[in-house]
């Protein structure tokens, strides 16, 4: 796992074992922050050490961006530490983390001894803020990549943890593409430095503004070009040539998995027109 100091009490865990996913530590004299978890627990484990290493005074809150299994899994290892979230996040979890959790043990051995942990502490509108020690952290629903997205900002440093809502391609499949592109300008409007995307590489200054046009443009273009196929009765099959460089983002992050996540997109929007022209 790829450890990356971003700001001098902030941290940027990324895993080594599933799609560059990330986590963040925060740390302050009165205890530390954990931001998502991770999948595998011996990453979630690694990320726990190191925290205790440079804080003794523990792990006061863990914050849970969304309830996807690769953000949420490492839960269980933080017992000591309030779980936070949006409702949606809670009531997804109760409704379907257990279940999704048996398949994944049932495929996966590594996590053999996961077990389902639910948020004890959740919002369901404006912002939830957390003051711990000279930091104040800020939590937003931010939906599009699904309903219960949030992302978290840390003011006083100008850093944005924005898990999935910024990605090196947005990624809309359980969610939708309208919810994400006012999630992407609202986000845009926050005067922050540096952001960690959910998955891949942080984002410095310089690449803050360019990452959330791209993506705005991005999104407004599949969106476009998958209505064009629909409307003339094209397969679903041709969305195939409608390549990610084309529609304004790069192939290459996330070790070229961004190109499945495209074609994801692509087929999800047909999809969701073909029902509505029926």
């Amino acid at each position: 796992m790829r450890r990356e100091r971003i700001a001098e009490d902030i941290f940027v865990f990324t895993s080594d074992l599933y799609a560059q996913v990330t986590a963040g530590a925060v740390l302050t004299k009165e205890g530390a922050i954990v931001i998502d978890t991770l999948p595998f627990p011996q990453e979630a484990a690694e990320l726990k050490a190191f925290v205790q290493r440079h804080n003794r005074q523990g792990i006061r809150y863990v914050i849970n961006s969304h309830h996807h299994a690769d953000h949420v899994y490492g839960n269980y290892l933080f017992p000591e530490a309030e779980l936070l979230s949006h409702e949606q996040c809670r009531k997804a979890l109760i409704r379907n983390g257990q279940r999704g959790l048996d398949k994944a043990k049932s495929q996966t051995p590594a996590l053999a001894d996961v077990r389902l942990r639910i948020p004890d502490v959740v919002f369901d509108r404006g912002e939830l803020i957390v003051h711990l020690g000279s930091k104040s952290v800020h939590m937003m629903l931010t939906p599009g990549h699904t309903d219960d997205s949030i992302s978290i900002l840390v003011k006083e440093d100008k850093v944005l943890f924005a898990a999935d809502t910024v990605m090196p391609v947005p990624y809309i499949v359980f969610g939708d593409t309208e919810s994400m592109i006012d999630s992407l300008k609202r986000l845009s409007s926050l005067a922050v430095d540096t952001i960690v995307q959910g998955h891949g590489e942080v984002l410095l200054r310089g690449e803050v503004t360019e990452a959330f046009e791209t993506s705005i443009r991005y999104l407004d273009t599949i969106q476009e070009r998958v209505q064009a196929a629909v409307r003339s009765g094209a397969s679903k099959e041709s969305l195939q040539r409608i390549g990610i460089e084309e529609c304004g983002k790069s192939r290459i992050p996330l070790n070229g998995l961004v190109q499945q996540l495209h074609l994801a997109n692509l087929l999800h929007l047909y999809d969701q027109y073909s029902a509505q022209k029926a």
